[in-house]
């Protein structure tokens, strides 16, 4: 009888034990994906940055220790992964994800109720000012209460190790609870799924029926959104305007022929400094987007340039694998600290620069803007460039120093920089920074993607492995000096004599032989432009043909047969010197 008490007791105490428990929520990437201005993805991710830290902070308060996020005391950029360590029981843990999943939906809910009642405050205030009927909020609440409950949903793992509670957590996301919110009416003008948010949401009398009287319906909504865009425009603080800002500047709350839906709204709203989200919810406002000039609409004002850089650490998963295998939570802890640090330090400086501005750095994943603070003085494309190049020897003296100790591998970064004109629209130039870094990454990682997008839409690319990039910097025409027109004169007339491939279709159904002609005519043809070069600043140059004919199968992959490592050469010489003229052909306007 003792024997079998002992084994009952043995077995109960192996039941509880140091457990690894992962947390996380979706929809993360919709979320943010779901966003059209500037002000949306600040919002969306301080919203997601917000939520995982009432996630860390409510794992305090249950005595579990957060081994990653590293830096859990620091809010902006908090991943929405989160592992912790405790004794719990399979039971226990159960019942703690129940838990989790509840605070998620409360600290949503606060959100969602605070932005409720400021919204109906400055309309109510709006609508007084000027002498007009208020709208009345009986119905709408519902509405807003379905987004509490149905926004985010939680999933969790655990395990004796932390490669196992990944795992498991991996395999119970496979499993969706998701559940759609159906509406009446007209879908939002940004995402174009969800509802658009009106006083009128959920009025009983709305029925979906061709008798319907929509176009009265319609009137309440156009009402609206002209009274909610003077409120915003009012909260905008006209003082603040620099007084030669062009009278259509990318801080503008909301236009008045948007229709969001309450999601979309409430991304607004927490960017809105009048509103004090930080002293109630800790959610620190951005800075002004008065300062991003991008259209000109006074006659004397130059139109801007701006640059949009995108990046992604490259197999970040596989480098969390590998230290979770070694079973040391201390590596684990320093990894995750070593990125949130470095991305920290991003945010911080930039900034300081005067030259752009971070938009989110959640560590090794990041989106940035580079630009004039200057009206009258665009930014130039080589400052811009240059500030790309600082950026990624920032990301090696990190990784390098801190964490090829931890994974014994190069921890790499894979980019999409968009040089774009001043009248794309901005959701535009972030569909291509997202396409330019998917570039990128399916190309064979540890690569940056420029992308010069033009105003009326076309645009070229060049990708390259970040150690070739700073070759566009050792260019030099046949005086010596810098003018890119030269070298892009020369392969205009070469484009035109279908001279080494140059031309429209030459490389299309063409003979292996003559290929390998072609290329080493464009190779000598680069060298002359581009003399000497090296990928290791603390060896001496070599000569670039040498060089790039070494190195074709790291450029262009591994798998690549020397026939399309040859035809994809020429291609990347060609795209080489186009994105280097109209990126920085300013540098000298000498002819």
């Amino acid at each position: 009888m003792r024997k079998s008490c002992s084994i009952y007791i043995l077995l109960q105490k192996l039941k509880i034990m140091s457990q690894y428990f992962f947390v996380t929520f979706a929809p993360v990437q919709g979320f943010i994906e779901k966003t059209r201005k500037l002000r949306d993805l600040y919002g969306a991710s301080m919203i997601l940055c917000y939520l995982s830290v009432q996630l860390v902070k409510f794992a305090g308060d249950k005595q579990l220790q957060v081994i990653s996020p590293g830096m859990p005391g620091y809010s902006k950029g908090m991943p929405n992964r989160i592992l912790l360590k405790g004794d719990l029981s399979k039971e226990a843990a159960g019942q703690q994800a129940n838990e989790f999943e509840a605070e998620l939906k409360n600290k949503w809910g606060e959100l969602l109720t605070i932005c409720r009642e400021k919204l109906e405050s400055i309309v109510d205030d709006c609508c007084q000012r000027n002498n007009e009927e208020k709208f009345g909020w009986d119905t709408w609440g519902r509405e807003w209460d379905k987004w509490k409950n149905y926004s985010w949903e939680l999933f969790w793992g655990m395990g004796a190790t932390p490669n196992e509670a990944r795992k498991n957590l991996e395999t119970r996301k496979l499993s969706r609870k998701w559940t759609a919110i159906n509406w009446i009416g007209e879908s939002s003008s940004l995402s174009g799924s969800d509802a658009i948010a009106y006083p009128r949401l959920e009025a009983g009398d709305i029925k979906l029926t061709n008798g319907y009287p929509y176009a009265a319906e319609k009137q309440v909504i156009d009402r609206f959104y002209r009274i909610l865009s003077r409120a915003f425009d009012e909260l905008n603080s006209p003082q603040n305007v620099l007084a030669e800002s062009p009278a259509e500047i990318e801080g503008k709350i909301i236009a008045e022929n948007e229709r969001v839906s309450i999601p979309e709204l409430v991304k607004r709203l927490v960017t809105i400094d009048d509103f004090e989200f930080e002293s109630e919810l800790g959610i620190q406002t951005p800075m002004s987007f008065k300062e991003i000039y991008r259209r000109s609409e006074k006659e004397k004002m130059p139109s801007h340039w701006t640059g949009w850089f995108m990046a992604d650490g490259d197999r970040m998963g596989d480098h969390l694998t590998t230290l979770a295998t070694k079973g040391n939570d201390a590596d684990l802890e320093s990894f995750s600290r070593a990125i949130r640090e470095w991305g920290k330090s991003l945010e911080e400086d930039f900034p300081k620069t005067r030259l752009g501005r971070i938009i989110y750095a959640g560590g090794d994943d990041f989106l940035g803007v580079i630009y004039s603070t200057n009206s009258q003085k665009p930014i130039p494309g080589d400052r811009a460039f240059q500030q790309i190049i600082d950026l990624h020897k920032s990301w090696e003296r990190m990784q390098s120093e801190k964490l090829l100790s931890l994974v014994n591998t190069e921890v790499t970064l894979s980019m999409g920089f968009v040089w774009a004109g001043a009248s794309v629209p901005q959701r535009d130039v972030l569909q291509h920074c997202r396409e330019a870094e998917k570039i990128s990454k399916n190309q064979g990682r540890n690569r940056i993607t420029i992308r010069i997008l033009f105003n009326n839409g076309q645009y070229l690319d060049w990708t390259t492995p970040w150690e070739y990039l700073n070759i566009l910097n050792s260019y030099q025409d046949l005086d010596g000096a810098s003018n890119w027109s030269h070298v892009y004169r020369d392969m205009a007339q070469l484009k035109s004599r279908h001279a080494f491939g140059f031309g429209v279709n030459d490389l299309e159904d063409i003979d292996e032989n003559v290929v390998v002609n072609f290329c080493e005519g464009a190779l000598e043809f680069l060298e002359i432009y581009f003399p000497e070069y090296s990928t290791n600043p603390s060896e001496l140059p070599t000569k670039t043909k040498e060089i790039l004919q070494n190195q074709q199968f790291e450029i262009f992959g591994e798998n690549a047969t020397e026939f399309e490592c040859n035809c994809q050469m020429i291609l990347w010489i060609d795209r080489l010197i186009s994105v280097g003229w109209h990126l920085l052909g300013d540098r000298d306007s000498s002819t």
